[in-house]
């Protein structure tokens, strides 16, 4: 029966202990479940016992971690990974729970990608949700399909409605201050010449309401 190196064994709060074996992967258990498998620093582990912690210990786990993340905020695949990574599960673990929670819809990533157009939309351009999406791991074609159906191709009168909140009316003939404006749309990730044409027709958009 093949066995895998313990390469060391190191004490977390809560007791709980950190793992690294020799193949590289690295998972936590607790005190009294290191001594139940026989884990000990510069030891080895059986083959069988490995499994049975992956599939009876921390695959169940990684799944009741993942069902209390999903209840605090809806996340995309991605980020679900990630965060189940940074809490110290194995890659198997991890993709087992998600497996497990996208079967019961609980993780959508055209559902995420979608509610956050119709709630951003507002105050971010088209491009800066395409981008602020593809950050949180989303597929672009699932960001694509969430634009079309969602996303109201209003960004001249977006624009309109910031720079009012703004205070800018287009009167001003400073040039600073005119500069200042202009970045500050483009960093909203708006296209520059629909930032131009608001900022150079402030009164004509104003009269037209």
């Amino acid at each position: 029966m093949s066995q895998i190196q313990i390469v060391s064994v190191t004490p977390l709060e809560k007791g709980k202990r950190e793992i690294l074996l020799g193949n590289g992967i690295t998972f936590s258990l607790y005190s009294g479940e290191c001594r139940k498998y026989g884990i000990k620093e510069d030891g080895y582990l059986e083959e069988e016992a490995y499994q049975k912690i992956i599939t009876e210990v921390l695959t169940p786990r990684a799944k009741k971690r993942a069902m209390h993340l999903l209840e605090k905020m809806d996340r995309t695949k991605k980020q679900l990974f990630d965060k189940l990574s940074q809490n110290g599960y194995p890659k198997e673990c991890i993709e087992s729970a998600i497996n497990y929670v996208e079967s019961y819809h609980y993780i959508d990533d055209l559902r995420y990608a979608k509610n956050f157009i119709r709630y951003q939309q507002e105050k971010k351009s088209r491009m800066r949700l395409q981008m602020d999406l593809c950050k949180r791991g989303v597929p672009k074609e699932l960001i694509e399909q969430a634009l079309e159906e969602e996303y109201e191709n209003e960004d001249k009168q977006k624009i309109y409605q910031l720079l009012l909140k703004r205070k800018y009316d287009g009167k001003s003939q400073d040039a600073n201050e005119f500069r200042k404006q202009y970045q500050f749309c483009m960093r909203r990730g708006y296209k520059s010449a629909d930032v131009l044409f608001v900022m150079k027709n402030m009164e004509e958009m104003d009269s037209s309401k």
